[in-house]
């Protein structure tokens, strides 16, 4: 009897201990899906293939529901060309995210009110070039150039929205052109 009870104690020993080890397991199976489900969602929203490029941007926090927004960040980087960003930039960014679909309740809209406050890295800036570089290989010239006449468009109406001293001087300062020249490269 004693044996029995050994060896059942024993075995619900070896369960539990494998039970845990399988759950944890399971647990880093289903964040790698994850990771590897979240990707897949990103390439079709961008249509970008290219591994490196999709980890690059799922690691500066891109996902495919936030893209839009990122659509976005030449509008910021021009707004933020002279080291602050006015309020008619800021309105003319919001004006065009609403114009874009962006909805106050969105993960997309949070990311962009925080890069509206706080000047975004240089880095993401250039992930944003590494990004249209890809798109490049993966669009037809027609279509990429419909995309940068809407990004660049969008985003010279922000260099414009803060407008010179009455009107009277450049609208765009030269530190917007030299921003707008730069994301203009990209493509």
């Amino acid at each position: 009897m004693e044996k029995q009870f050994m060896a059942d104690r024993r075995k619900a020993l070896e369960e539990g201990f494998f039970s845990r080890q399988d759950q944890q397991k399971i647990e880093a199976l289903r964040q790698k899906a994850k990771v590897q489900e979240d990707k897949k969602a990103l390439a079709q929203a961008t249509g970008i293939q290219d591994e490196k490029v999709l980890d690059h941007l799922m690691g500066c926090g891109v996902e495919a529901e936030t893209l839009v927004a990122f659509s976005l960040v030449p509008l910021v980087a021009v707004a933020w060309a002279d080291g602050s960003l006015d309020t008619r930039e800021a309105e003319a960014i919001l004006r065009s995210a609403k114009d874009m679909g962006i909805h106050e309740d969105s993960p997309a809209w949070e990311i962009l009110r925080d890069w509206m406050i706080h000047q975004p890295d240089a880095k993401l800036i250039q992930t944003w070039k590494d990004y249209v570089f890809a798109l490049k290989a993966e669009m037809k010239d027609i279509a990429l150039m419909e995309i940068k006449e809407n990004i660049l468009g969008r985003a010279r109406a922000v260099a414009e929205a803060a407008g010179g001293f009455l009107g009277l001087v450049h609208k765009i300062s030269a530190a917007e052109q030299a921003v707008l020249d730069d994301l203009s490269q990209a493509f």
